[in-house]
């Protein structure tokens, strides 16, 4: 999934996109320790994409802070 994808998605899409890839690691890791894992690139891929996933929110909560930020100050300064 590409980032400008991710982005495009609302806040509660990505979270439940982010559960779902977290419970598809879980059961990667679990196919790669029995020697199930027919594509191993999967995992890293599923890796990746909630990693993106995760910057892209944290990129949304620092946005909405610090637009509050600002209008904090004026309350203050006034």
């Amino acid at each position: 999934m590409k980032a400008h994808e991710i982005r495009e998605m609302s806040q509660e899409q990505i979270l439940q996109e982010l559960e779902a890839l977290e419970r598809k690691v879980f059961d990667l890791r679990t196919q790669a320790e029995t020697e199930e894992l027919q594509v191993s690139s999967e995992l890293r891929k599923a890796r990746r994409n909630i990693a993106r996933m995760r910057t892209i929110l944290r990129e949304r909560e620092r946005a909405a802070g610090a637009a509050a930020a600002p209008a904090a100050k004026e309350t203050e300064t006034v």
